[in-house]
């Protein structure tokens, strides 16, 4: 395996395990960390003795969101996101083996989104699901108003969106989100021995399934992650969004004008 700087992979006989692994930050996004996270996309393409991935988190939480000090360089903000984030997010959700994610605590923001690629989400009980977006002014994106209301419905999604109430462990299992939930020291053995299960079984009748499931999807997640990342290049322009993310470093509430 090559030498990752924000990831780190192990294999576990037919089961691939790639971890975030920036714990300082709550693992938060970088573009350097999902550039890796595509490499081993690619790597897992060709090759056939892996049969399933599991995604998870370093430390004490599964990822925080987009760090905001890793910031897009120069014009074609958009182009940039979709050639890396959305690429990686479109190769999970299209990977040749079942992905599992496995959520040991926190998913916020952009951290919300990238669970939701998944196609079984596991969770320790202490784990939270938190939108975020509207804290530092800004629209949910990367895919989270694609995905969330297909899996919880439009106005509890929206809920979630406009008062960035964290939603449990247990709330989750109950409308459908996870699959199930674990104590944190229980998560990753109960993962590993769901991932091997799926790891034995027919990989490519098992992925067939989930290309039925999304049939006609990805062009409208793909125009979907587009749309959201034009709608908060125009919020940033405003006051409320500058006022978020300067809080938000400042680890103080924002004082928002609605503008």
């Amino acid at each position: 395996m090559p030498d990752y700087q924000a990831i780190s992979v192990q294999q576990d006989e037919s089961v691939l395990i790639l971890s975030l692994n920036k714990p300082d930050s709550l693992n938060a996004l970088t573009f350097q960390m999902m550039d890796e996270v595509l490499d081993v996309l690619a790597m897992i393409k060709n090759t056939p003795d892996i049969r399933a991935l599991v995604i998870t988190g370093s430390g004490r939480g599964f990822c925080s969101g987009q760090d905001l000090k890793d910031r897009p360089k120069g014009d074609d903000i958009i182009h940039q996101i979709m050639e890396c984030y959305f690429k990686a997010f479109q190769a999970i959700r299209t990977c040749r083996v079942p992905v599992i994610m496995a959520v040991n605590g926190v998913a916020a923001g952009g951290g919300f989104s990238l669970a939701l690629t998944g196609d079984i989400i596991l969770a320790a009980r202490t784990a939270r699901f938190i939108q975020i977006f509207s804290r530092i002014g800004l629209s949910p994106d990367l895919g989270s108003t694609y995905l969330l209301p297909k899996v919880i419905g439009r106005h509890r999604a929206l809920q979630y969106m406009m008062t960035n109430d964290p939603i449990s462990a247990d709330q989750a299992e109950k409308w459908g989100l996870i699959a199930a939930q674990f104590e944190p020291e229980d998560l990753m053995r109960e993962t590993r021995l769901l991932a091997h299960r799926l790891a034995a079984g027919p990989t490519r009748a098992l992925v067939a399934a989930r290309s039925l499931v999304d049939d006609q999807q990805d062009a409208e997640y793909e125009a979907r992650f587009r749309a959201e990342l034009a709608v908060n290049m125009d919020l940033k322009t405003g006051f409320d969004a500058t006022e978020g993310g300067q809080a938000f470093m400042d680890k103080r509430p924002a004082r928002f004008r609605g503008v």
